[in-house]
């Protein structure tokens, strides 16, 4: 079995070299501290007087159900794999994948600060006593309910979809399905956690349809 070649050699790499054209794509990742710094920002210490409770009927019809934790929490997984990937074979979608990441994630944040919101969606009591439920009640205590609307965790998906189905060796009808249907999941996951409401959903959709007009000129390398 033929082992697939890494694009680029990251073992030359030093600071001298970093703005070079085989590295320079490298420094896109800066952003992720800098959207840290504000995220925790905007969770702990900005000052806000009062949040906009998030809501809407079909909040209420969707049960809560622990099951989902687990393609919530494959959200990780499937963010973190995308970089790897494309930092290793496919520089080109990764350059994509970042800019796609900086318009929607600059967005998101922006949209905590001058509109911050809430939702009162989470159980105050689970139906079932189990492993998962338990993790769920740890996990409640240490993500805050703030800063829901657009979701994040919605952004994120879309933006491992669209950079798999435009990456060199991910753009197979099988590997498209997959990735769409690991995408489906962790945005309903979102839902049946209560960890966001359904408009939350809905509000990071136009985002993204945005950015990737912007970003992958509707859908062509």
């Amino acid at each position: 079995m033929k082992i697939k070649q890494p694009a680029v050699d990251y073992r030359n790499l030093t600071l001298k070299n970093i703005n070079s054209d085989e590295y320079k794509h490298l420094k896109l990742l800066i952003f992720w501290p800098i959207y840290g710094i504000l995220f925790m920002y905007a969770e702990r210490f900005y000052n806000v007087s009062y949040y906009y409770p998030v809501y809407c009927p079909l909040d209420d019809i969707i049960p809560f159900n622990e099951i989902f934790l687990f393609p919530y929490m494959y959200w990780f997984i499937y963010l973190v794999g995308i970089h790897f990937y494309t930092l290793c074979y496919d520089t080109e979608a990764f350059e994509k994948l970042m800019k796609f990441i900086i318009i929607t994630y600059s967005t998101a944040i922006i949209c905590y600060f001058l509109f911050p919101t809430c939702q009162e969606l989470r159980p105050a009591r689970f139906e079932r006593d189990n492993f998962l439920t338990r993790f769920m009640t740890a996990f409640y205590c240490f993500d805050t309910n703030t800063n829901v609307c657009p979701s994040i965790h919605v952004i994120g998906s879309l933006a491992v979809l669209f950079s798999s189905w435009n990456t060199k060796g991910l753009d197979t009808p099988a590997l498209r399905t997959a990735s769409l249907i690991i995408c489906v999941l962790i945005c309903l996951s979102t839902v049946f956690l209560k960890q966001h409401s359904v408009i939350d959903i809905v509000a990071a959709l136009p985002v993204c349809i945005i950015a990737y007009i912007i970003c992958y000129k509707k859908g062509t390398r």
